[in-house]
């Protein structure tokens, strides 16, 4: 099928990756137009209204509240650019999440955005995030499509790391083969970078804003199949090496050194998988050059799709498990230890063993040792038949109790805890803005795909006293509880997280962290916290203040900057 010399579009882009633009450099090697995404937008401009270029029809009067065709209920406004806006919404008759992209019906791009996302939805692959719904009505066009609660942007991954081998085997497979179907249907992605690749929580890869992210911001390729092809190759690259292959950062990854041109991921970081290398440089526009050969360049995902398939198969790790101990050796023979080694050349002495007791005397003792060995038999015996009676007339008294040396010894063993139950929660704020109210009760739904989060911030990881000097929740038990531990789950490691318990004396924020009792303080680079209470405190009313937070790529909520969310919390006492 013909390639199409405009973006078809991409379904759902509303990850709140910040708006790109698109520059199309021509390439010497091969003359491949090439679109190369760059981040301009800052946190201020995505969430609260850039506007767009002169002329440009003004973005839809939407709120947060607002239904569509009485049915998608509008939750949070995620992107606000060039005359549309990205929001993350409820489809109140489904009950569930959705994306949804909003544009005037007299924009300049409404027509090629209808048309991208109803092209989309036929194609009803589900590796790509699916359109849902595509309408024009009261002078608005709207676009919905699904919303993934538990898949991970592939640029969320990389802040923690490059991945392992056979993860970037699988990324760079599934989406090379996606793609490669999408252009049998004439669709172009156009748009393809970290923020548009999520792994899902059963590992499997999708991809999301075919073609209408592209329609939505007017991006468009005279070489369709050669832009997407870069595009995988730029992501496997990233994967391989958690850099950029070009010389501006983006998407939270550093670019590479300037004026020495792009290197193969095995030169800029050891230890890469070869093979995986090579094939980054052959999707990659540089003629297929690699550290160690020249091989033809990649330029569709279907020639994409045929050298993975030539490459050996990459096999996830084996699972290690902990050598036993190894148990050291002696030398010493039973009945050896404590002698004397014999001299060289000496007779080795035999040992003589006692003679029978064959006497008169003898056989006396051994009589009289063998009444003995019977008479204490027959009284342990009897003594164990009166014990086991006794314990039987007594088992049907459940009041009486029985103190014992054993006893004794156990009452210095630690009680076991048991969970507390949250009967409410409630954001506390000592100063400036509350972050998310309406979301407090996700940190203990016990549904960890659902959280409670932070607003983005500029400067970190310490808050800043003076503009905030922190965010949490304050916990309400219904009743006094004796709290031993609390254990956090959270979205985001990397840098660090400081959070704080303290013991307070009702859910308001108008009583003073200084008066507060402290219980415990952690700080971690993980995506746990347990904050352990040295002396067990009772209280009905606990805080979790958090004073320092990661820094993390921006997501379907917020920008990239310093921010942490809660998935699910649990207290004990």
């Amino acid at each position: 099928m013909a390639e199409r010399s405009t973006a078809a579009v991409d379904v759902a882009d509303t990850s709140g990756d910040e708006p790109l633009t698109a520059q199309a450099d021509q390439s010497t090697a091969d003359g491949v137009a090439q679109n190369r995404e760059r981040d301009t937008e800052s946190d201020e401009a995505q969430g609260s209204g850039g506007t767009g270029g002169p002329g440009m029809a003004s973005p839809p009067e939407l709120h947060s509240g607002h239904k569509l065709a009485r049915r998608y209920r509008l939750e949070e406004c995620v992107t606000r650019l060039d005359g549309f806006s990205s929001w993350r919404a409820v489809d109140e008759k489904l009950r569930r999440a959705v994306g949804v992209h909003t544009l005037p019906a007299d924009h300049a791009r409404a027509r090629a955005v209808l048309a991208s996302a109803r092209s989309s939805a036929l194609l009803g692959d589900p590796r790509f995030v699916q359109v849902l719904d595509a309408v024009e009505e009261n002078d608005l066009v709207y676009v919905v499509h699904e919303w993934l609660p538990d898949a991970i942007e592939l640029t969320a991954l990389l802040a923690t790391g490059p991945l392992e081998p056979h993860d970037a085997y699988q990324m760079v497979s599934q989406v090379a083969s996606a793609m490669a179907a999408a252009h049998r249907e004439g669709l172009a992605h156009l748009r393809l970078n970290p923020n548009a690749v999520l792994r899902t929580s059963s590992g499997q890869w999708r991809i999301r804003g075919l073609a209408v992210n592209a329609a939505l911001r007017g991006v468009s390729s005279e070489t369709p199949q050669r832009a997407d092809t870069e595009a995988i190759g730029a992501l496997l690259y990233a994967s391989l090496t958690q850099r950029w292959p070009y010389e501006e950062d983006a998407y939270g990854l550093t670019g590479l050194p300037k004026d020495i041109g792009l290197i193969a991921p095995d030169q800029v970081r050891a230890g890469v998988h070869r093979g995986l290398s090579e094939l980054s440089m052959r999707a990659l526009a540089n003629d297929g050059a690699t550290a160690s050969r020249h091989e033809a360049a990649c330029t569709t995902p279907e020639e994409l799709v045929k050298a993975i398939g030539e490459m050996p198969r990459i096999r996830p790790p084996e699972p290690t498990f902990a050598a036993p101990p190894e148990y050291q050796r002696t030398t010493y023979q039973q009945g050896s230890y404590g002698r004397s080694a014999p001299l060289p050349g000496a007779a080795t002495p035999v040992p003589t063993l006692p003679a029978p007791l064959e006497s008169r005397t003898g056989k006396v003792l051994k009589w009289a040792v063998s009444a003995l060995l019977i008479a204490a038999l027959g009284l342990g015996s009897w003594q164990l038949a009166d014990a086991l009676m006794d314990n039987g007339n007594s088992s049907d008294d459940q009041n009486k109790t029985q103190t014992t040396d054993e006893g004794d010894k156990n009452s210095a063993i630690p009680r076991p805890t048991k969970p507390l139950k949250i009967a409410s929660a409630q954001e506390y704020v000592a100063k400036g803005d509350a972050q998310h109210p309406g979301d407090v009760g996700k940190t203990y739904d016990g549904d960890s795909s659902s959280y409670w989060r932070t607003s983005s911030y500029k400067d970190g990881p310490d808050m800043n006293p003076a503009f905030k000097p922190g965010v949490g929740i304050v916990y309400d038990f219904g009743s006094a509880q004796e709290v031993s531990a609390a254990s956090i789950g959270l979205l985001f490691g990397g840098d660090h997280t400081t959070v704080t318990l303290y013991a307070t004396d009702s859910l308001s924020s108008s009583v003073p962290i200084t008066s507060m009792k402290k219980l415990g303080s952690v700080t971690t680079t993980g995506t746990t916290a347990t904050v352990k209470v040295a002396k067990p405190v009772k209280s009905q009313y606990v805080l979790v203040w958090f004073t320092a937070l990661p820094y993390a790529p921006g997501d379907g909520f917020s920008g990239s900057g310093y921010k942490q969310a809660v998935t699910d919390l649990k207290f004990t006492g």
